[in-house]
């Protein structure tokens, strides 16, 4: 597995990660056995990038207690990545980047992944009540103290990026990137300036450029495909169209969907690592094997061809949307 180094504070990961978060949650109920068995086969591929969350099921059984479980044979192999900035609510859950509730998801989270330290701590989303000084300057007393290793931000704009790293050095951004969604870009000036690395998340559209879709209204009552503007009527049969012309490219190339769409992503800058998931180890060998696709000029331009500006309909419903300053 080839190596990346994400911005200039040395974090070095594998080229393809893994983004554990549809392990149980977002997509339909999960299977804890066959998401292990995922997690350990993509280490046995090279993969050594694992990104998890406390809020990807709080509480027993959690994200990171499963992600925790799954690595401790080769826990000192990996990086392990997780995130702060939400805290549960009567409503379900909501924002909170205060920094006593910061300190108490960094316990929380080596509590549950079962280590002495994290690798990488993200704030999720940019807590609007708190200043994002105060939240970079609460990791940084995190970081001196042993416990985490580099900050990361998730979904935060120029401002609020150069803002954080004037406090701490933010090692990396993760946003959501794909041939579907490409406001990203906008962001990486910011990025090369200030030398971040960046985490592409859902870098398969969630689940509709590995071309095993369907229709809103037919996944499990839990699944939030259902509610995706990108799989409503209209945007659906757009993306499925393009999705069609793709997977024509990647055949073309001896590849499969996926792997083209993850390498079109690889190809985009070496700053860039995406962390696709599954719970699948078949679907993650085929991830994996995209770090050795090679896209040329004449590939990259096909594929513009087909998706120029991204995919159809919004990453989010209205309202949803994370705001970026």
């Amino acid at each position: 597995m080839q190596q990346r180094t994400l911005g200039s504070r040395g974090l070095t990961v594998s080229a393809i990660g893994y983004g554990a978060m549809g392990l149980t949650m977002a997509y339909g109920p999960g299977d804890e056995r066959a998401g292990v068995a995922a997690l350990r086969r993509a280490y046995e591929l090279g993969v050594t990038f694992f990104d998890t969350a406390e809020l990807y099921n709080w509480g027993t059984g959690s994200n990171e207690e499963l992600v925790g479980r799954a690595v401790r044979g080769f826990r000192d192999e990996v990086v392990l990545a997780t995130k702060f900035g939400f805290a549960r609510t009567e409503r379900g859950f909501g924002f909170d980047s205060r920094p006593e509730n910061i300190r108490r998801v960094a316990e929380n989270s080596l509590r549950a992944l079962g280590t002495d330290r994290l690798d990488v701590f993200y704030q999720h989303r940019v807590d609007p009540a708190v200043p994002i000084e105060e939240v970079a300057g609460t990791v940084k007393e995190l970081i001196e103290a042993g416990k985490v290793g580099h900050f990361g931000l998730s979904e935060a704009g120029p401002e609020t990026i150069r803002r954080a790293h004037a406090v701490q050095p933010v090692s990396v951004l993760q946003t959501e990137y794909s041939l579907f969604e490409r406001d990203a870009e906008r962001l990486f000036p910011t990025l090369d300036e200030l030398g971040i690395g960046f985490v592409a998340y859902s870098p398969l559209g969630r689940g509709f450029l590995t071309g095993a879709t369907k229709p809103a209204g037919q996944y499990d009552p839990s699944d939030m495909r259902n509610h995706d503007p990108r799989w409503q009527p209209g945007a659906y049969e757009q993306n499925l169209a393009a999705v069609a012309r793709l997977r024509e490219l990647a055949t073309e190339k001896g590849a499969t969907l996926p792997q083209l769409a993850l390498a079109w992503l690889l190809a985009r800058g070496e700053h860039i690592v995406p962390i696709p998931g599954t719970r699948s180890a078949t679907r993650m060998s085929e991830n994996a094997r995209a770090a050795w696709l090679t896209l040329d000029a004449d590939d990259l331009a096909a594929v513009d061809a087909v998706l120029p500006t991204g995919g159809s309909g919004a990453r989010y419903q209205e309202g949803s949307l994370p705001a970026w300053t």
